[in-house]
């Protein structure tokens, strides 16, 4: 019982005018239909008494041909007319879903500039960015300084490899003068060993000064 006195809104306003037109489109067309028919019937009933000679009959169904085809001309404009009502009535209900979808945005844009603070929002911008550019700045040290670690750990391993060619260098020329060393050095006592192995560390030194190795 509720929805009996239920107040309509334009929507079902709109939409009972639209079946409404829709309804008229249909009457209209199942009456050119009929006409149609009829005009197809009058041709036939002319032809007929033309060929039997009966020129009176032939006049009076030939003027109601005329107006029946006037008849069926006027069913064309008034479905054109029909037609057009329905477009508008489309075109107004879209206007009005529009107006009303603006009235909403304008609503929405209202509320949200009375709760929005422009100099509020202006000096939270500013400490984003000052924030921001602290973050950058402390980013960029962290680099460099990771930078100078690793820089200077590669420094480190460069100059070890060095030092260990030179060891090696040094190793392979020692044992090239202990091979060429006399075979009666093995028989001789222990002090005469020790005086060989004093000349080596000395030519280990005098070769390391050679190459710059302090």
């Amino acid at each position: 019982m509720a929805s009996l006195f239920k107040k309509k809104t334009v929507d079902d306003i709109i939409k009972e005018q639209n079946r409404e037109l829709r309804g008229t489109q249909r009457a209209i067309t199942r009456d050119r239909a009929a006409l149609e028919k009829q005009e197809k019937q009058l041709e036939l009933e002319i032809k007929k008494m033309a060929k039997t000679g009966n020129k009176e009959a032939c006049k009076v169904l030939a003027k109601q041909l005329v107006q029946l085809r006037k008849q069926k001309n006027r069913t064309y404009a008034v479905s054109s007319k029909v037609t057009s009502m329905s477009t508008q009535t489309k075109v107004m209900n879209s206007q009005m879903k529009m107006a009303g979808a603006m009235s909403t945005t304008a609503k929405t844009m209202q509320a949200v500039n009375k709760k929005m603070d422009p100099q509020k929002t202006l000096q939270t911008m500013q400490n984003f960015q000052k924030e921001n550019m602290k973050m950058e700045m402390t980013e960029e040290m962290i680099n460099d300084t990771l930078d100078d670690i690793f820089d200077a750990s590669d420094d480190e391993e460069e100059s070890q490899d060095i030092v260990n060619q030179v060891l090696d260098e040094i190793g392979i020329e020692i044992s090239g003068k202990m091979a060429k060393a006399p075979s009666a050095a093995r028989g001789l006592p222990a002090a005469s060993t020790s005086k060989a192995t004093t000349i080596s560390d000395e030519e280990i030194e005098r070769q390391l000064k050679a190459l710059g190795v302090d």
